[in-house]
């Protein structure tokens, strides 16, 4: 039969407190919370990016001072320190130098080499020639003007001894400017080859720039000279006339040195070492081969000629044919050489905002070189550089104490000492924060982008949401708040009205929730009566039953009725089902309206009974056994609680593997409770359906047509146990599963 629409009574809306409201609130709270975790998540960032920085910036500050302080106390460090003024020179020469140390042992190559190299003395070329012109840190070793340097030749030719003519010979020729004059040495070189090639010798100095000596030439006393000329043969080159690495040693008397070691009456006196005028002389090294007839001089080689510069004291100069050309192996004065370390050198790591200074200390301490890092090349924005600068910051990480705040530093200092020959130097170097800033401001750029971009976002989807859905819902609500208002009354057949929503109908989305919740309203009010023609029906049906089932009942019950009889029992309780089903609507309202009466019931015997009776009832194997001494008096109602036991017991025989046992145990459970405790072999039983296999109607089998196997049996006995104080659950074991049943104990 096709039930019509429900027409019922329609309902005064009633009126909305503010509590109605209170998801909306909730709405617009999140949206806020959003916003204000989107801003917190990127300042927590931006405040562990800070952190983490001026960390690394701290421990890199010092350890930036510990490299620059390391590399100064290194010998080519303090000669970076000693001439703070040390350049590459000029088309004059090269400024001598003042090294870390005494002299030069200038008779060993290996020593002079080693030397030259710790020191990072001289200039290099891209060819691979090198030079050093130095003097050394103490005056009184002499007062010698030390050249040192390397390049690849092929093989020397040597001079003979007594030979004026140089014009045939390899040969230096050193040029010294001091004081407005300048002075010229001609060294040859003396000495012969070695059957691998490799060459060694002298150079004897004589004052000229050559190449023909005088007659009565005398070579200067303290010009002391050695070539050496061996190793490997340089790339792309072999055989015995192959260029290899040519080293020279040269150690030059210059007069004003030692003039100035002795007054005017030839004692020795305490010169100013070094000559305060040593950075403005200028030493020029040659290194000439032998003259080929090339005709008259031209421009191009006047150059390289033999010719006497300005000044020289050379008697013989002037004799120089301007048909020899002699080629020029190497020139200190040419282009393109490099220092190998300087005080611009050291500086080249700081950072930006960075600033080291370094002073000489004495009587009157003076600032010799300053250093600032570079520049940052782009800008940050404004408003980024003073959200940084005012992040937090522990103290410790700066190094200023715990507690500090971190906006109210702005520079980090440090200072060390490096000593030398010469005296002792102070490295102060000190580091602007502002600069870090700024530069954190820059990487944080794109993160300041995205979340102005998360915010915007949640802005549009808050107004979104707000014109578009909250405002619709609000009315909405309005008009659905009768359906609980009136859902909540007892007699809610009767009280649902009509809700009307079709002015709200449409195709978005709170259209189509309008036209949903009509529709639904519609289905609930036909349902609710279905609801009702059913239970009536099934009412009257259980009804029927009962009073079919009382007449046979009470037949047995005369047929049975001795009390050894083992039917009695089981008589008794069919009786008392049905009384309890008798009249009432559903099996699950009649059982929650039954009245049960308990009393103490010695548990221990009532299960060694329902055990050795439990083969009446088809179930076999059932075994019982207890720790607990007896009685066990409990509160229960004896045929309640058979009832409740049976179905467990059917339950568990339906499930257990053929022939396995079923045990029934007593054990002590909390403080004024007994857990009755069934046990059966068999499959697990899932754990999601461990709570819901207690409620009605739930069965993993079909109902059948006599009624069994509908999921009724364990929501009786939950029942049952819930009336008498008691409860029951279900867990699995590794063998099967247990089903516990708690009862409160009763005075014995």
């Amino acid at each position: 039969m096709k039930l019509g629409p429900v027409e019922l009574p329609a309902l005064v809306v009633p009126r909305l407190g503010l509590a109605a409201f209170r998801r909306r609130a909730v709405v617009h709270l999140a949206f806020l919370l959003l916003a204000l975790a989107t801003v917190g998540l990127v300042l927590t960032v931006l405040i562990d990016q800070k952190q983490r920085a001026y960390q690394r910036y701290a421990q890199g500050f010092r350890q930036s001072l510990s490299e620059i302080v390391l590399q100064l106390r290194h010998p080519s460090g303090q000669l970076a320190l000693l001439n703070p003024s040390m350049s590459a020179g000029d088309r004059d020469g090269q400024a001598p130098v003042l090294l870390p140390f005494s002299a030069i042992d200038f008779d060993d190559q290996n020593k002079a080499q080693r030397a030259v190299e710790m020191a990072g003395c001289g200039l290099r070329w891209p060819d691979g020639a090198s030079l050093c012109a130095a003097v050394g840190a103490n005056a009184y070793a002499g007062g010698f003007l030390y050249l040192v340097g390397s390049l690849e030749s092929g093989p020397l030719a040597g001079r003979e001894h007594g030979a004026l003519d140089l014009s045939g010979v390899h040969r230096a020729r050193v040029t010294l400017k001091l004081r407005g004059g300048t002075q010229t040495w001609i060294a040859p070189f003396e000495g012969a080859a070695a059957a691998d090639g490799t060459q060694r010798g002298r150079l004897t100095g004589f004052l000229g720039a050559g190449p023909q000596l005088p007659g009565k030439a005398r070579p200067v006393r303290e010009f002391r000279g050695w070539l050496w000329r061996e190793g490997p043969c340089a790339e792309g080159s072999s055989g015995p006339d192959c260029a290899r690495r040519t080293f020279y040693s040269i150690r030059l008397p210059v007069e004003a040195f030692q003039d100035a070691l002795f007054d005017d009456a030839g004692r020795r006196a305490r010169p100013v070492w070094p000559p305060a005028d040593l950075d403005q002389m200028r030493v020029r090294v040659e290194l000439l081969g032998p003259s080929e007839s090339t005709g008259p001089a031209s421009p191009s080689t006047a150059s390289a000629s033999d010719a006497v510069p300005a000044g020289a004291t050379a008697s013989g100069a002037g004799t120089a044919s301007a048909s020899a050309s002699p080629p020029l192996l190497f020139d200190s004065a040419r282009p393109g050489a490099s220092l190998a370390l300087s005080l611009d050198k050291i500086g080249a790591s700081l950072q930006p905002g960075e600033t080291l200074r370094i002073e000489r200390l004495g009587k009157q301490a003076a600032t010799i070189a300053e250093r600032r890092g570079p520049e940052l090349s782009e800008r940050a924005l404004p408003w980024l550089i003073h959200v940084m600068r005012r992040l937090p910051v522990q103290g410790e990480i700066l190094g200023v104490g715990a507690g500090t705040d971190a906006a109210e530093v702005r520079w980090l200092t440090a200072s060390d000492d490096v000593s030398t020959t010469s005296g002792r130097y102070r490295l102060d170097l000190r580091g602007d924060l502002r600069s870090l800033d700024r530069q954190l401001a820059l990487e944080a750029r794109p993160l300041a982008w995205l979340a102005a971009a998360m915010l915007s976002a949640i802005a549009l989807a808050w107004l979104m949401v707000e014109l578009g859905l909250i405002r619709g819902i609000a009315v909405l609500t309005r008009r659905a708040a009768a359906v609980s208002y009136n859902m909540q009354d007892a007699r809610a057949d009767q009280r649902i009205g009509e809700l009307d929503v079709a002015d709200l109908r449409g195709r978005d989305e709170l259209g189509i929730l309008a036209g949903s919740l009509a529709d639904a309203l519609t289905r609930v009010k036909d349902g609710l009566r279905r609801e009702q023609l059913r239970a009536e029906r099934e009412r009257e049906m259980w009804h029927a039953v009962g009073h079919e089932i009382m007449s046979p009942l009470q037949s047995l019950m005369v047929l049975h009725g001795a009390g050894d009889d083992p039917s009695h029992r089981y008589v008794q309780r069919m009786q008392q089902a049905v009384k309890v089903l008798y009249g009432s609507a559903p099996p699950s309202e009649a059982l929650a309206s039954a009245d049960l009466h308990t009393e103490a019931l010695d548990l221990a015997a009532f299960c060694r009974e329902v055990a050795a009776n439990a083969h009446y009832a088809g179930i076999d194997h059932v075994s019982f056994e207890t720790a607990l001494p007896e009685p066990q008096p409990v509160h229960a109602e004896a045929y309640a609680l058979e009832d409740a036991v049976t179905h467990v017991l059917r339950n568990a025989d339906r499930y257990r593997p053929g022939g396995t046992p079923i045990a029934i145990t007593l054990e002590a459970g909390e403080p004024g409770f007994v857990l009755l405790r069934i046990r059966n072999q068999g499959p697990h039983i899932d754990a999601a359906m461990l709570e819901q296999i207690f409620e009605y109607g739930v069965s993993d089998t079909a109902p059948q047509v006599n009624g069994e196997r509908r999921g009724q049996g364990l929501f009786v006995a939950k029942t049952y146990l819930a009336k008498m104080d008691g409860s029951i659950r279900a867990f699995n074991v590794p063998e099967g599963v247990v089903f516990e049943m708690s009862l409160r104990r009763a005075a014995a």
